[in-house]
């Protein structure tokens, strides 16, 4: 008759299946048991350090390049986990913008 189980072959980044195995569990009640296998390695090929400089990158993707760079994301993730330094703007000080009234 067969059984419940069965098999998902996928790859997927190293960086991203750090916490694969404990939220594959939590999501599924623990029920699943994931079973991670090097297969191979290959070279991202974007530039983390990549911005829009010409005139036909910046009107294809804008000053601000908007679309996320998946090398740039890989490279701060790693960098966080090691407790290193990342270039990230972070506001600090914060505070609510306020309109003054005028006195009259």
């Amino acid at each position: 008759e067969g059984s419940s189980t069965f098999t998902v072959t996928a790859h997927i980044p190293v960086i991203e299946s750090m916490n694969f195995g404990s939220e594959l569990r939590k999501q599924t009640s623990g029920m699943a048991m994931p079973q991670l296998i090097f297969s191979h390695w290959e070279v991202v090929d974007v530039d983390p350090f990549w911005e829009p400089k010409t005139e036909e990158e910046l009107l294809h993707f804008g000053d601000k390049a908007d679309s996320e760079n998946p090398a740039l994301r890989y490279m701060n993730d790693i960098r966080k986990r090691k407790g290193l330094k990342i270039d990230e703007k972070l506001v600090e000080f914060a505070e609510k913008q306020r309109t003054l009234t005028k006195s009259k």
